[in-house]
């Protein structure tokens, strides 16, 4: 995973239900790599996933170093949360998620910045923090927004 060449997966992918994770895993690997570039495992973003399943981020960091697919790591994720949460927990938390919007003003300051940085200032359509990062992404990566 290099993420110095192309961005992680969407936060809106979702693996076992759950948004976030395959662009958490993403990340992780890169950073074990040494080719996270400019993003950060264990963000404030990623940190929602991580308190809504209980998982440490350092012991899931060691089961990512081990080389595991996304598979043998949901499966991991599945029988070590302390957190055991249903699928319609999962679904719900998962839908407020890829809705969630900035809610208080630094955060929304922070994004009329980065959308007039990207030349995408007026562009309606972006509200969540899922448009924001993708349109980050594909921006930062030759895109034009």
């Amino acid at each position: 995973m290099n993420l110095t060449q192309r961005p992680p997966r969407s936060p809106r992918v979702r693996l076992g239900g759950y948004v976030l994770l395959p662009r958490m895993l993403d990340k992780c690997r890169a950073e074990l790599a040494g080719t996270s570039g400019e993003y950060h495992y264990n963000c404030p973003l990623d940190q929602r996933f991580l308190k809504f399943t209980g998982i440490d981020p350092e012991k899931l960091k060691a089961e990512v170093a081990k080389g595991l697919g996304d598979g043998a790591i949901l499966a991991w994720i599945q029988n070590e949360a302390p957190l055991k949460r249903s699928e319609w927990e999962i679904a719900q938390w998962s839908a407020f998620r890829e809705t969630a919007a900035p809610s208080d003003n630094e955060s929304r300051e922070f994004i009329s910045s980065q959308l007039a940085n990207a030349g995408a200032a007026a562009r309606e359509d972006l509200a969540t923090w899922f448009d924001y990062l993708d349109l980050d992404d594909f921006a930062s990566y030759g895109g034009n927004p």
